[in-house]
């Protein structure tokens, strides 16, 4: 059953009401999202774009097939979205209360530092598999 949450950047300019299909949770490792987050990007995906309200976004074009979206006030992360599909995914840390979130996936696990590790038992994808499963047809 699809899951309504809202949530605000750090200053409160830009709210966010999002559509999970579930509750769910994946790390990406990837080196982009490291050097976006200051480490892992923990995220859930969307069921539909998000719904923003305030100011419009900024918008960065990360690489030829992703954009990331922040607050343009405070520069909080607000999501992360690829073209082709129109799939987004926000930072849970954004969404408001606490939900039972479990954390299931971590991809890009072959680009993963060695100097953290979480000891949760998830699906690990390659960043070869992520290309994989998500490549446009």
């Amino acid at each position: 059953m699809p899951l309504e949450k809202h949530g605000t950047c750090l200053c409160g300019a830009t709210r966010l009401k999002v559509t999970v299909d579930n509750t769910h949770v994946s790390a990406c490792h990837c080196s982009m999202c490291r050097k976006w987050t200051g480490g892992p990007l923990l995220a859930v995906q969307c069921a539909a774009p998000p719904q923003i309200e305030g100011p419009a976004p900024s918008v960065y074009d990360s690489s030829p097939w992703a954009q990331r979206g922040f607050c343009g006030q405070c520069g909080t992360h607000l999501f992360y979205r690829l073209k082709e599909s129109e799939l987004y995914v926000v930072p849970v840390g954004l969404l408001d209360g606490e939900e039972s979130w479990t954390f299931t996936e971590q991809i890009f696990i072959d680009e993963k530092p060695t100097w953290y590790c979480f000891k949760n038992e998830t699906k690990d994808l390659t960043g070869q598999q992520v290309f994989e499963q998500f490549a446009p047809t």
